[in-house]
Formats: C-alpha cells, sequence, structure tokens
C-alpha cells in the first residue's frame, strides 16, 4: 500500500524513530555498533556506517528537532523532485558528510558521530533554493528569517563552528550536508538558479 503525500520522506522518519528509540531505550550497544567511527571505518572496513548512523541519535531531543525538521521540509522537496529526487539529495548528503566527516577526522580513530543531521541539512537546503523568500523561524528568534539568507548563515556558521567546542557537534557533517543538498538539487533542476537570481 503506498503511503500518500511523501512516502520516501515518511519511511525515513518511521526508520529513524524506530532505530533510535531502540537503541536509546533498549539496547545502547546497538547505538555503538552502527554510529559513525573512524576507528571502525579504518580498521574493520565498516563502511556501512556512513548510512546506518544517520538513523541513530544521542538523545530523544536530538532526535525531536531532526524529525520535526524533516517533518517539515521533506515533504514539500519530495513533492518537487519526486521521491527518487528526495532520496537522492537526502542520502547524497549523507554520503558527502560521511566522507568530509572521516577526512577531518581521519586521525582520530576514537572519533564518533551519529544523528540524521547531514540528511535534514540537505533536504533544508533544497527547500531554501526552491523557495528563496520563505520564511525559516529558527529557535529564539520571533520573526521569520527569508530561506535564502537562513541557507547562506548555516552554510557559513557551520564551516566557522568546524573543529570549536572539541568537535563535541559535527558542524563538518552539518556543512558537507547542507552543500551536498545544494549541488544535488541544483544538478536534478538547473533551473533553479536562474529563478533564485531571474
Amino acid at each position: 500500500m503506498e503511503i500518500p503525500g511523501a512516502p520516501a520522506t515518511y519511511a525515513i522518519i518511521i526508520a529513524n524513530l524506530i532505530a533510535s528509540i531502540y537503541g536509546l531505550s533498549f539496547d545502547r550497544g546497538f547505538v555503538g555498533s552502527f554510529a559513525f567511527n573512524v576507528g571502525a571505518l579504518v580498521n574493520a572496513k565498516q563502511h556501512y556506517r556512513v548510512f546506518t548512523s544517520s538513523f541513530l541519535h544521542g538523545d530523544y531531543f536530538h532526535l525531536l528537532f531532526n524529525m520535526m525538521t524533516l517533518l517539515f521540509f521533506g515533504p514539500v522537496v519530495e513533492k518537487l523532485l519526486g521521491a527518487d529526487g528526495f532520496l537522492v539529495v537526502y542520502f547524497g548528503a549523507v554520503l558527502a558528510s560521511g566522507i568530509v566527516s572521516f577526512y577531518v577526522n581521519r586521525k582520530n580513530l576514537a572519533y564518533t558521530s551519529l544523528g540524521a543531521s547531514d540528511g535534514v541539512s540537505g533536504v533544508v537546503l533544497s527547500f531554501c533554493l526552491f523557495f528563496p523568500l520563505a520564511p525559516i523561524y529558527f529557535m529564539f528568534v520571533p520573526v521569520g528569517i527569508p530561506a535564502i539568507i537562513y541557507g547562506a548563515f548555516y552554510i557559513l556558521i557551520s564551516a566557522n563552528m568546524i573543529g570549536r567546542f572539541g568537535g563535541k557537534v559535527a558542524h563538518e557533517a552539518h556543512l558537507a550536508g547542507a552543500i551536498a543538498g545544494v549541488v544535488l538539487t541544483v544538478a536534478m533542476r538547473p533551473q533553479i538558479v536562474g529563478q533564485i537570481f531571474g
């Protein structure tokens, strides 16, 4: 039975909820076995962790924030790009994030990260291209920020924050996911560039 509206978006959200809730509430070892870990990629060649880590979260706020964001932006992007195009943006962002995260942290075999923020970042930036003047509301900011400005600041701030605060937040993953979302959306819909600047 086909899920109406945005089946790819809903499927990713459901998969995140199942995997994250199981890992957070029932089996923390499950999280360790599938999170992004440089040592596991280098020594055990467990490259699948690049993708499985994006279905796991460190806490329930992390999970809720990512899934609420994806629920808001995902169906719109999926409607415009189709399910296949949406999946290209989402998992292309996850892959780009994994490659960049590995390069940035390649000397730290203990480095571990998890979360859907990379794929979600790609989807949000894709939305920003389609609706550059749409207001995006951020925590504690009472007015909406035009999407194109939000997207530009998101990329700049993520780039500037890489390596700060002991690397507890994977800003390089956010940056890579966001840029991948832009590049892949433009590759599939090149006319969008003219619409933005036209």
